[in-house]
């Protein structure tokens, strides 16, 4: 199998067929295409390295390896140094890279980051995957913050993206540790959030994917199954105690790797069974998504697009929602069509008609959102972006024809009912012939 780069990828593994029921296979077969070749950096949590789950996610990372997707895994060692300052007795200045760290505390996250990495490489190698553990990461001392010596903490001044650049090439999983190193070779402890980001930036990967203790980010108490960027930076910076204390690192790590060009950011529960392929290989995903600009989301349909659109809208079309269209026909007009994505897939879609006049009016059409993510503000972007576009090719207004879901557009989204006569002449001769007695919903956009 060519990954399209001049690289064969390895055929599917045993560990693919013993995770991953049958009737699943499909569905995750789909995005093969999409994430072939790409760059995953997963960061796991030191209390997720010693889960019973742990075996279990490098099954995981054996499965994406297997389909042909680069991962560099990159760890934690909260957990195990609060263990070893507790057995031996040695208080430690800060458990997980983000305060100080005192010569005490950089000795035992020295020998709690070596017991963690070995731990890694025993696993994967049961899996039959090579790995090396790295010292690609250069770092400076953190210096004295508010009149506070960091000591030995550090911060990322340099990562040798040719080397592990090579170590994937080669197909060998890069092992990152919470330990760089600074400019006499001397070890600087850093935070593993923190690193992982900076290791998205440096090698261009697509995602940066935190496998936690917890069920996803919660804000206010909230699970939330996905965040735009914009929302969750303005939470970190004005009020960061909404995101609870043990999260607030990776909140704000995955703005600063979004804000570095990762697209997406993931918190996952490292602890459930299947989690992490389930975070990647499906519409719902299992934690929490976190993503750029709302209508960066958003983009033009392709013909590669046209089997997924009409396999969106069908159960719409089954309820007389929308009208029923062909794969022909949706490929024969596909220029019309927008298409929302989560994660590459497909959640919504929606056609956008121009037509000219003295006063060119727009249309809106075949607008459906998938029901998992129904009731989350998607379809008003929709619409949204559908005026944007609308206006910016000269629309002075534009219209809606809906059945069912009228109610959606004057009270969400600004439209006002209107009389049949303001649709353009072959127009209204189409709505007379279908016989659907749909509402006529208008808005002016000057």
């Amino acid at each position: 199998m060519s990954n399209g780069n001049g690289h064969t990828t390895p055929p599917v593994s045993n560990a693919l067929a013993t995770t991953i029921k049958p009737t699943d296979l499909r569905g995750i077969l789909k995005y093969v295409p999409r994430f072939q070749g790409q760059i995953f950096v997963i960061a796991m949590d030191g209390s997720i390295v010693a889960d019973e789950n742990f075996g279990n996610l490098l099954v995981d990372i054996a499965v994406l390896r297997s389909l042909g997707i680069k991962v560099v895994l990159v760890h934690g060692i909260g957990q195990q140094i609060q263990e070893l300052s507790a057995l031996r007795n040695v208080p430690i200045s800060d458990a997980f890279g983000t305060g100080v760290t005192d010569a005490a505390t950089l000795d035992l996250a020295i020998r709690a980051s070596s017991r963690v990495s070995h731990l890694m490489l025993e696993g994967l190698s049961q899996n039959s995957l090579k790995a090396v553990i790295t010292n690609s990461v250069r770092a400076l001392p953190v210096g004295i913050i508010k009149g506070v010596d960091q000591q030995f903490t550090g911060k990322v001044e340099r990562i040798d993206k040719d080397f592990i650049t090579g170590l994937i090439n080669d197909q060998v999983v890069p092992v990152v540790s919470p330990l760089a190193f600074g400019p006499d070779g001397k070890s600087l402890r850093v935070n593993s959030d923190l690193l992982a980001a900076e290791l998205a930036e440096a090698l261009h990967a697509t995602k940066v994917i935190y496998l936690t203790p917890h069920a996803g980010l919660e804000i206010n108490g909230e699970l939330r199954p996905q965040v735009a960027v914009g929302a969750l930076e303005k939470i970190v910076e004005e009020t960061p105690a909404q995101i609870p204390e043990l999260l607030r690192s990776k909140a704000v790590n995955a703005v600063r790797a979004i804000g570095t060009g990762t697209p997406r950011v993931h918190i996952v529960d490292g602890r459930i069974f299947d989690g992490l392929l389930n975070e990647i290989f499906s519409n719902e995903g299992v934690g929490t998504l976190i993503y750029g600009n709302d209508y960066q989301q958003i983009r033009k349909a392709t013909r590669r697009d046209v089997r997924f659109i009409h396999s969106l809208t069908r159960a719409a079309v089954k309820r007389e929602e929308l009208l029923y269209r062909t794969q022909q026909a949706i490929e024969k007009n596909i220029d019309q069509f927008y298409v929302f994505e989560i994660d590459e897939n497909i959640i919504a879609c929606v056609t956008l008609i121009l037509y000219p006049g003295k006063s060119p009016l727009a249309e809106i059409g075949s607008l459906y959102v998938l029901p998992f993510y129904q009731n989350r503000g998607i379809g008003k972007k929709m619409v949204e972006y559908a005026c944007l576009m609308a206006k910016e090719r000269g629309a002075a207004s534009i219209v809606a024809l809906s059945t069912q879901n009228f109610g959606f557009f004057t009270n969400t989204c600004g439209f006002e009912e209107a009389d049949k006569s303001i649709l353009p002449e072959a127009r209204l001769k189409s709505y007379d012939e279908s016989g659907r007695n749909a509402k006529v919903l208008s808005k002016s956009l000057a």
